[in-house]
């Protein structure tokens, strides 16, 4: 995917101010090429209802001096740039009625073409909502899937985690900011772990060093719905970003889901709503899958290739304190009662069942009737 000087008109497009993507569509299907777009006539610019900064910049051809500039800062980054008419250009995306017209890629651009699943959800999640994101972003990601989220704090970073810890799995991370910014900061090491060895890539509409200001993410969002063939909502507020998500996937015709929470829960409102709405009731990857359309369905391929060993060492390293203590307790073939388990781990009942509803919520143990406990084969 080389950036050459044809990518100059593309870059220019996305400078000028109030252009917004639609109104890029709209000359592009007039013009043809980026470039000519910049040879128009101001009056004739202004009589396709362009906003009179818009078109004065195109005028003044600013934009393809600043472009020149900005090409020279993607080089430099290791980035590339994606076009709609590129084939990397994603495949969904491309049907919405604004996709972006052009992209900027880091890591691996191939992440694109395979069939994605997006997880949203709130910036403050339960122990629960922990669980559940990371959990599902793990087996999708190892039924061959690439889960998309924001790269913000909360549900997302623990979706693109999940998906990590799938020995071939993929994570696309969708930014609200220039794709050389790190927003949050503390995310540099998943960053990183996304765009080094392949595992996945980073997007941005946005030109380089944008800020990531209020402004952006509701515009970010209608690249993460567009990018999915559905969206799962694992936990959000009334009024959080993730409905707004749901709801554009909802528009853009794509599958919504909505794993229920505790009804207490503020963080419960927005998949439940969903829910109540027609969203399918999501537990577990399965559910996910099986609404998908039969030709992804019967696409899809088990990437998950680590052995037995390997597996039990990314178990051991998720795991901490008591939950670690109970794991090494149980056997796939041998239920253990919690009381023999509170004897044996010297934890207290209270402690003990916090640790092992926590384990079954990683899908490492399972509970059977009577109190009984067994370690789940991975």
């Amino acid at each position: 995917m080389p950036d050459s000087p044809s990518h100059l008109g593309w870059l220019a497009l996305g400078l000028v101010p109030g252009l917004g993507s639609r109104n890029v569509a709209k000359l592009l299907g007039m013009f043809g090429e980026p470039e000519a777009i910049f040879r128009v006539p101001l009056t004739e610019l202004e009589a396709l209802g362009l906003t009179a900064e818009a078109a004065q910049s195109i005028h003044s051809r600013e934009p393809l001096r600043r472009a020149e500039k900005e090409l020279e800062r993607v080089k430099a980054s290791d980035c590339h740039l994606v076009t709609w008419n590129d084939a990397a250009y994603p495949p969904l995306l491309r049907e919405i009625y604004d996709p972006p017209a052009l992209l900027y890629l880091r890591g691996n651009p191939e992440a694109l073409g395979r069939p994605t699943i997006s997880i949203v959800g709130t910036r403050r999640p339960t122990t629960y909502g922990i669980q559940m994101s990371e959990r599902l972003g793990r087996d999708l990601a190892g039924q061959g899937l690439a889960v998309a989220s924001g790269l913000a704090r909360g549900i997302d970073t623990l979706a693109h985690r999940g998906a990590l810890q799938s020995a071939a799995g993929m994570t696309i991370g969708v930014l609200g900011c220039g794709i050389d910014v790190v927003y949050p900061k503390e995310n540099r090491k998943l960053f990183d772990q996304i765009i080094t060895g392949g595992r996945g890539a980073i997007l941005s509409e946005l030109p380089m060093g944008t800020p990531p200001t209020p402004a952006n993410f509701p515009v970010r969002n209608r690249i993460i719905a567009g990018l999915g063939l559905g969206v799962v909502v694992v936990e959000g507020t009334e009024h959080s970003g993730s409905l707004i998500t749901a709801r554009l996937g909802m528009e853009f015709g794509r599958e919504v889901y909505g794993v229920p929470g505790n009804a207490t829960q503020p963080t419960s409102f927005g998949p439940h709503q969903l829910i109540k709405q027609g969203a399918k009731l999501v537990t577990g990857w399965q559910d996910v899958v099986e609404e998908l359309p039969t030709a992804v369905r019967a696409a899809l391929a088990p990437v998950e290739t680590t052995t037995a060993a390997e597996r039990a060492s990314l178990v051991n390293e998720s795991l901490f304190g008591p939950q670690l203590t109970l794991y090494h307790l149980l056997r796939p073939d041998e239920p253990r009662h919690i009381d023999d388990l509170v004897e044996e781990s010297g934890l207290s009942s209270s402690e003990a069942l916090a640790a092992l509803f926590d384990l079954e919520m990683k899908g490492y143990i399972r509970q059977l009737p009577g109190k009984q406990f067994v370690k789940v084969l991975l």
